[in-house]
């Protein structure tokens, strides 16, 4: 049985927004989803040095929709896309942006928001060394532009939000890490505390330097597909027996979170979900392999079952990491199956990854704004499971239900949302949707 949780404020998700490689736009990704839809392609430019020809890019995406084009030239590929979800996040919550021009200097003060990025403006960074190197101008934002945390002050000032302004850069979990950290802002009774933070998560740096430093660490698919016959939307392959590393992608998810006072149990009307709970912990083991018994990641996954009052029952999806790398997607079984025990078996879940490529810190904000989109039927449809799309032979290392190919009907509102992250992290989140 759950253990009752004393009084505290709760938190509202009640604005959803993405670029996703996938589809731009809350209800384009959505529909996305259901219809299985990869955003994986074949690279057209490629070092001939880097083996690995696919990525999963956001070529639908038109920054100068947000951005004059003088001033993206002074930022990483990302702030564009985190701009363009985080205001189609504070759209559908009923913020204007920005909030200081709309609703007053006291208004945005009780609004925060918190950037989850691995990479951040490392595009920007690297473009700059070349510079350097072959004696053309750099920028003189180069130095800012290499500071995650300022690239959460970029995004602050252009919504006009007077709140905290944080960055969390906790390699794949950032985004999950964000917030869970932008729900313990909100639960919080410090003075000051905000009223409503906005969350997103974007990573963009799909570029040579990137993929050669992945493929060293033999985390990329590397095959040769097109040779192989194949299609390059079907390398991102979770839980297959073919599968050989994960695709690097791109993209912004972003989340409206507004506090709801203790004891206030009803549902707002603006409501889409409730982040429930959130565990986080290390396995202390190494540096880019999860630990072989896969403990912490069973207990970072109870400790968000534990905070959000649930009971292990009462978890009716999960969405996995599913990286599909040959040793993640097994481990990841293992862990689900200790943190779920026999409950596992009975709970369909799935990788958007197969779909979207690996977004790296991305990812936790891609997974929650995907199950709420899905939940909710975002694309104007029933709720459904999003599919693992790709599944074509089943790894006997892998046996628990990860949706193969299709999207389902389901009638599931309770959601375990989980990350392993590089650095021996795990970091789980469990939200309820309305």
């Amino acid at each position: 049985m759950a253990r009752p949780l004393l009084q505290r404020a709760t938190v509202g998700v009640t604005g959803v927004g993405a670029v996703s490689p996938n589809g731009i736009g809350i209800q384009a990704f959505a529909a996305g989803l259901r219809q299985g839809r990869s955003g994986v392609r074949a690279l057209e430019e490629r070092d001939p040095r880097v083996r690995c020809a696919v990525g999963a890019t956001c070529e639908g995406f038109d920054p100068s929709s947000v951005m004059s084009r003088a001033d993206l030239e002074r930022v990483p590929r990302l702030v564009p896309m985190a701009l363009a979800a985080c205001r189609e996040a504070m759209a559908m919550a009923g913020l204007a942006t920005p909030v200081d021009a709309e609703a007053g200097v006291d208004e945005a003060r009780k609004i925060g928001l918190v950037l989850g990025t691995g990479g951040g403006g490392i595009d920007f960074t690297l473009t700059q060394a070349d510079a350097f190197h072959h004696d053309r101008r750099q920028s003189l934002w180069t130095i800012t532009n290499a500071t995650h945390g300022n690239l959460a002050g970029e995004l602050s000032i252009r919504l006009g939000l007077h709140g905290a302004s944080l960055c969390v850069s906790t390699g794949c979990a950032s985004s999950s890490d964000a917030i869970g950290l932008a729900c313990d802002l909100l639960r919080s009774d410090r003075p000051g505390s905000p009223r409503a933070m906005v969350v997103v998560g974007a990573d963009a740096h799909v570029r040579t330097e990137t993929l050669m430093g992945m493929e060293l660490l033999g985390v990329l698919t590397t095959q040769d597909w097109v040779a192989a016959g194949e299609d390059p939307v079907s390398v991102s392959r979770p839980f297959d027996a073919r599968r050989d590393g994960f695709v690097l992608g791109e993209g912004a998810w972003a989340l409206v979170l507004e506090r709801r006072e203790a004891g206030d149990g009803d549902w707002r009307e603006r409501d889409l979900a409730r982040l429930g709970g959130y565990g986080a912990t290390c396995d202390a083991y190494h540096r880019v392999r999860a630990a072989p018994d896969m403990e912490e990641s069973a207990r970072a996954m109870r400790l968000a079952i534990q905070d959000a009052g649930w009971s292990v029952e009462d978890v009716g999806a999960i969405q996995y990491h599913g990286t599909s790398t040959q040793v993640n997607d097994a481990l990841e079984t293992r862990a689900v199956r200790l943190a779920l025990g026999g409950h596992a078996e009975r709970i369909p879940g799935s990788s958007i990854k197969s779909m979207i490529g690996h977004p790296q810190g991305a990812c936790g904000a891609a997974a929650v704004v995907a199950m709420i989109a899905a939940l909710r039927g975002l694309d104007q449809g029933p709720a459904f499971i999003p599919p693992t799309i790709n599944l074509d032979q089943p790894d006997p290392a892998c046996d628990l239900d990860y949706t193969p190919g299709r999207s389902v009907p389901t009638d599931a509102r309770r959601v375990l949302v989980n990350c392993l992250a590089f650095g021996a992290k795990n970091s789980a989140l469990a939200v309820e949707v309305r």
